[in-house]
């Protein structure tokens, strides 16, 4: 998401903020409401959006966290193409609880994706927005990565591929990617202790690269009918290399990019984030 696209989502998120007096007219409060959010969030329908809503209130309640602090169902009256006007029933939502319906939402509308991070950072300035959509974009390319492996695990193995052998196709793969530096070679490359894995290291775009790859592989072994080390090792090494030039044609090599953060110490970075939303956001006023 580039800077333009943020800057454009947390203007229409900042827009239909609201504020409210807390009951001893001591602090205002932030809200927002489910009826306003539900557009922003790209959901054409209120059924579809409170779907999303019951899920954040369970999982609230999950959490053992008062619901009636960041949600409140209320009604208003809106005006009808005829003219007339009818009362249809809304949520007051807090910060938090905003937080939790995005999580809860569809992650592949951009704007929820978005929300995720807006609602996430207490200040919402947009440069921490931006570099929390980063960190996420990050672990969750990371996530996708573990998963399609696993999976190529799978299937191989039942194509009479072992872990060693998984471990050695994974490993041609990598030279192949890397320009004949083999994974050891990257890890010394860039600081990284032997019994890390290398992709916890690499930047986005890098383990994107592998993910195809590794994608590419677990389509064609199965397409192809691939059985056997030789044949599969041969064909994840066609993979790695066809991404390699692909990244080469524009001016890419994955050998050169930077060493990034530690994936886990930002997974560490963002659970720690996560548990403090609920306590660093105001409360809705009691009835």
């Amino acid at each position: 998401m580039d800077k333009q696209r943020i800057l454009q989502y947390k203007t229409s998120f900042d827009r239909i903020a609201q504020h409210i007096v807390n009951e001893d007219y001591s602090e205002q409060v932030e809200v927002w409401f489910a009826r306003d959010l539900q557009l922003i969030l790209g959901y054409a329908r209120w059924e579809n959006f409170v779907v999303a809503i019951n899920r954040a209130v369970e999982s609230c309640k999950t959490q053992g966290i008062d619901v009636e602090d960041h949600f409140r169902e209320v009604t208003k009256m809106v005006e009808l193409g005829s003219g007339a006007k009818r009362e249809v029933i809304d949520f007051m939502l807090t910060r938090y609880a905003c937080y939790l319906i995005a999580q809860n939402g569809d992650p592949k509308k951009e704007e929820v994706a978005f929300a995720q991070s807006y609602f996430a950072v207490q200040t919402r300035k947009a440069e921490l927005i931006e570099e929390r959509l980063l960190l996420l974009s990050r672990l969750e390319t990371r996530d996708k990565l573990r998963a399609v492996e696993k999976q190529l695990s799978q299937n191989i193995y039942e194509r009479g591929v072992d872990d060693k052998g998984f471990a050695r196709i994974r490993s041609k793969g990598d030279t192949a990617l890397f320009g004949g530096h083999t994974t050891e070679d990257m890890k010394q490359r860039l600081g990284i202790q032997s019994n890390r894995p290398l992709a916890d290291f690499l930047p986005t775009l890098t383990i994107a690269a592998k993910n195809l790859a590794t994608e590419m592989t677990n389509y064609n072994v199965e397409s192809k009918d691939l059985t056997g080390e030789q044949s599969i090792t041969s064909e994840h090494v066609q993979n790695n290399k066809s991404v390699r030039d692909m990244l080469a044609q524009r001016n890419i090599k994955p050998e050169e990019l930077p060493v990034a953060e530690d994936i886990k110490k930002l997974e560490r970075k963002a659970a720690s984030e996560e548990k403090k939303i609920e306590k660093t956001t105001k409360k809705l006023p009691k009835k």
